[in-house]
């Protein structure tokens, strides 16, 4: 997902396709982490907006502990990744369904060049995830002298 949605510059194509992608990503189970090597088994459902400041976004993560979440900034992306066990108790209980996810997941972020990496922020709590993404300052016009 990208946060140039926020200014309207999202292809429709795209949109689409992540939608059809988390569709069927939902009724198959399964889909690549691109290239991680593992299976993504959820996606995590999450918010962005955008103040004069910075861009936040939020995601639920109910039932997670913060050491199994992973925030990086890789190739012009904030990746969030990690993982919500099926606890050894859960596996001998009689269930008659399983709606809420476990597994691994991946969220990957497509960063405008606005955004301050040096300066990003994340806290975690009560299952949701923070994350603040500073703008950086803006440059100002320089004049340039002729010699």
């Amino acid at each position: 997902m990208s946060l140039m949605r926020i200014f309207g510059r999202e292809h429709p194509v795209r949109t689409l396709r992540d939608e059809l992608d988390r569709l069927f990503g939902d009724f198959f189970e399964e889909s690549s982490m691109e290239g991680k090597g593992s299976l993504a088994r959820w996606a995590p459902r999450a918010d962005v907006k955008e103040d004069e400041k910075a861009f936040y976004l939020k995601a639920d993560l109910p039932g997670m502990k913060k050491e199994d979440i992973d925030i990086s900034v890789e190739n012009n992306q904030l990746v969030v990744t990690g993982e919500r066990s099926f606890s050894k108790e859960e596996k001998k209980e009689d269930y008659h369904f399983v709606e809420r996810s476990y597994g691994k997941f991946y969220r990957a972020f497509t960063l405008p060049g606005s955004v301050d990496v040096d300066n990003i922020k994340a806290t975690y709590q009560d299952g949701v995830l923070e994350v603040e993404l500073p703008k950086k300052e803006e440059v100002k016009p320089k004049k340039v002298s002729i010699k």
